[in-house]
């Protein structure tokens, strides 16, 4: 059964920046993850970067059973006063700052090595897989309940998009001003300046938060049977026979890739490739106004073409502009941030409309099915995102092992070179493999995602 609840106000700007909060709190904790925290193991911890790598793929396997899990709880959550997806906003965001925090604690780095990797090992998959899981499938699934209308959703989307840049430009362009000393010209991390960086982000993580529980209203309650839901193994027998559950999964896998690959390996092109910390600040500056300008063409050009239309082109003209970076390999760090540009701009137009995305894919799965699974479905569709990170995390960190990349090694010419071609052809693949999965695999392009939406709307009606 689905209704409006009644006595909350209207959809407005206020939801959508109340979204906006909720990533923003998302990305200080997950971006300095997927951005730094490579970095900081090898070169303040002194872990190998494989290892690194592989403690973060085996935590996403961990996720495939506590991303599940949490979708399956928030489906068969009762509404309370302030709706069923936003109390665990309000129960786990100490939780979630708190391990993010301990993460990076530089004071155990002349601990033995066991010790430094059982202790990312636990903190990681505490932060990750337990807290972080519990308070971004509950805010995902959110968006459904708080408009049932195609374009405010896609609002949300943009605005959650836009919360995920500003953090991103907070934490690209601020860590590398503060966090890095210059020692005999080299550029060197210093650990316990990250380590104080780490617990501002985790406080504003918290604040944020807060922000998005306050200004956020659930007004859409959509009541199901628990025994309607079935079991977990139910689920996945249903999502392998959805090919737009499917493709969204492998198109957000590689997504992430692509993306966390730019952002990761930054810390590796500009201080080592370049010598010049101060691009790689400027550079994420630019990122972000690419993906503002992103923003501002996305809806008008998603209501004309298509929301997988738009970005199957735009992923595919990202592609083309990261082979080009890896051919003509520019001299000066001036040229390769002015390129990259483009490139951000191209994967932003799919960043701005990703998670309207995933509310089409559920839309479409209670259309199959008869059963509405917000929860579960994001779920499935976060697993997927959390292993784009690890895929990113694992390849990037076995190629940095492949190429000699060491402490000692870090400047060498054969390192700095392997350096630059992990940077930019290992992105051109991803961009590429996304925009074939979103013309060729994704089933829900925009006359089929209105026929949906206008056939659910009056569905509900009649209920």
């Amino acid at each position: 059964m689905v209704k409006t609840r009644h006595g909350v106000r209207d959809f407005g700007f206020r939801d959508k920046l109340g979204y906006l909060f909720g990533d923003f709190g998302n990305d200080f904790t997950f971006l300095l993850s997927s951005s730094f925290l490579l970095k900081f193991y090898t070169d303040v911890m002194g872990i190998a970067p494989w290892i690194v790598g592989v403690i973060m793929t085996v935590a996403r396997f961990v996720d495939a059973f506590t991303d599940v899990t949490m979708g399956r709880i928030c489906d068969r959550a009762k509404y309370g006063d302030v709706g069923k997806f936003k109390p665990w906003i309000l129960r786990m965001c100490g939780p979630v700052a708190i391990a993010s925090f301990l993460i990076y604690q530089s004071s155990l780095s002349d601990m033995p090595t066991a010790f430094k990797v059982v202790w990312l090992s636990v903190t990681y998959i505490l932060w990750g897989s337990v807290f972080y899981t519990s308070i971004n499938i509950p805010y995902g699934s959110m968006a459904s309940a708080i408009t049932g209308n195609p374009e405010q959703r896609q609002s949300l989307s943009t605005f959650r998009s836009m919360g995920s840049a500003l953090a991103g430009l907070i934490v690209g362009a601020g860590v590398p001003l503060f966090a890095y000393d210059d020692i005999n010209g080299a550029t060197v991390l210093n650990g316990t300046r990250f380590t104080v960086i780490a617990g501002i982000f985790s406080i504003l993580s918290i604040v944020c938060y807060l922000l998005c529980y306050f200004l956020c209203t659930e007004r859409i309650e959509r009541k199901v049977e628990v025994t309607q839901h079935g079991s977990i193994v139910s689920l996945l027998k249903r999502a392998i026979k959805n090919p737009a559950l499917l493709s969204i999964i492998a198109a957000s896998v590689v997504m992430l890739l692509s993306q966390l690959t730019l952002q990761s390996m930054s810390n590796y092109v500009y201080p080592n490739y370049y010598g010049n910390v101060e691009a790689q600040s400027v550079s994420t500056v630019v990122m972000v106004l690419s993906l503002f300008v992103a923003a501002a063409v996305a809806k008008p050009l998603s209501r004309k073409f298509g929301k997988a239309e738009i970005s199957a082109v735009s992923s595919l003209a990202a592609a083309g502009v990261s082979f080009i970076l890896f051919l003509i390999r520019p001299s000066s760090v001036w040229a390769y941030v002015a390129v990259n540009a483009v490139a951000w701009l191209g994967l932003g137009v799919f960043t701005m409309v990703s998670w309207a995305l995933v509310t089409d894919v559920i839309d479409d799965a209670e259309l199959r099915n008869g059963v509405r699974e917000d929860g579960s479905i994001y779920a499935l569709y976060s697993f997927a995102r959390k292993l784009g990170q690890a895929a990113a995390a694992g390849i990037s960190g076995a190629l940095l092992s492949a190429i000699g990349y060491s402490d000692e090694t870090a400047f060498l010419p054969s390192v700095v070179n392997g350096i630059y071609n992990i940077s930019t052809l290992l992105p051109a693949i991803g961009f590429t493999a996304l925009g074939l999965i979103l013309w060729l695999w994704y089933p829900l392009k925009r006359k089929t995602v209105l026929a949906n939406s206008k056939f659910l709307e009056e569905k509900h009606r009649k209920i």
